[in-house]
């Protein structure tokens, strides 16, 4: 499927055409102090208004976020090298980074101290926490090594490591359901009620490289965005597998003159961020063109689109209500060293959103 529901589906010009699904960022608020390289990887916390913030420059920085979107940073912490990833403990308390040291990293809150918690043979490109259904609390980390590792803080050797096909490129987390994806445009799905073992291997329903994948609320299914501007929905139970589509974003066709045969140029874009409204089951995709979009898998609807924001945007996240949706503004490396510089932005913003941005639209029954 093309486009949801006849919408275009597009960045740029055809999408700003369409007066009604353009949102508004006038409100949108700066986080202070914001990291001095790329952002890597941005995380809520789900116990209070607190985001922690991984970059290049090898900190995790963590900001506390007051009722009016004013944010002041309470603490940071170093890894040896670019942190790729960080996400908070369910309860709140430590937040756990992963990077390209080859390390994760624990920072506990309370007491202020980072440790080492986790190490692989080559960078870690993603990690997560679990919860199995007949166990304790447990951290999941992928990395370019083809392994997964789970580790139980307590101690210092991995409980156990699972093989894969090749190098962790994206992994997300609901429930029992873990999805990775793979270079070479692989997928393999992982029921956390037997971890150690694949359930399932899939082809990515995209052409082209995988570039993000991320678990359905419900944990019915994942999303899955590629380097050429395409997102698939995917079902997980093969009784669903008519429900799965894939659709056209982060493209624009600028003006001008148009390619071979009079077919016009389009400019493709990575989708580099896709994240799940907590309250509604919505979702958000931001790109390498600069722009987000909120959109409804169930209707097959865009909701809202939004203007340039004048740099590519590699990290989203939603609060633990929905209420905020930041976004990180710094260079992705999309077009390669010689496109970076240091005018290049470096910002995380925080939208708050509105009930109408995110919250699916009522099904008008036709008579």
């Amino acid at each position: 499927m093309a486009f949801f529901g006849g919408n275009t589906a597009q960045s740029g010009p055809s999408a700003a055409a369409n007066a009604n699904n353009q949102g508004d960022l006038s409100k949108d608020i700066e986080l202070s102090s914001p990291p001095e390289d790329s952002v890597s990887d941005i995380s809520f916390s789900s116990q209070s208004e607190h985001l922690a913030v991984a970059s290049w420059d090898k900190k995790v920085r963590i900001y506390e976020i007051s009722d009016t979107g004013s944010s002041v940073g309470k603490a940071a912490y170093d890894h040896e090298g670019p942190v790729l990833s960080v996400v908070w403990s369910k309860d709140g308390s430590k937040v756990i980074s992963g990077g390209a040291d080859k390390a994760a990293r624990m920072y506990d809150l309370q007491s202020g101290v980072s440790t080492q918690v986790a190490v692989h043979d080559q960078p870690i490109r993603a990690c997560r926490f679990i919860q199995p259904p007949n166990g304790a609390e447990m951290l999941v980390t992928g990395s370019w090594d083809k392994s997964l590792k789970y580790w139980d803080l307590r101690q210092q050797a991995p409980v156990a490591t699972l093989q894969l096909s090749e190098r962790v490129y994206t992994l997300d987390v609901a429930q029992s359901l873990m999805v990775v994806g793979l270079a070479e445009k692989q997928i393999e799905i992982v029921n956390l009620a037997n971890p150690t073992a694949i359930w399932k291997t899939i082809p990515s329903p995209l052409k082209w490289q995988t570039r993000v994948v991320t678990c359905f609320p419900d944990a019915s299914g994942f999303a899955v965005g590629s380097i050429e501007g395409r997102c698939a929905i995917q079902y997980v139970d093969e009784k669903q597998s008519n429900m799965n589509f894939s659709f056209k974003c982060h493209r624009e066709t600028p003006v001008g003159p148009v390619g071979p045969v009079g077919t016009p140029n389009v400019n493709v874009f990575s989708v580099n961020a896709i994240s799940f409204h907590p309250t509604y089951g919505t979702f958000s995709t931001a790109g390498s063109d600069g722009t987000f979009h909120f959109w409804d898998k169930d209707a097959k609807h865009r909701l809202k689109g939004y203007p340039s924001v004048n740099g590519t945007i590699p990290a989203t996240a939603f609060n633990r209500n929905g209420s905020i949706f930041a976004y990180a503004i710094s260079y992705d490396w999309s077009k390669g060293h010689q496109s970076n510089n240091p005018q290049y932005p470096i910002k995380v913003m925080l939208h708050p959103i509105k009930d109408d941005e995110a919250k699916p639209k009522p099904v008008v029954k036709k008579r």
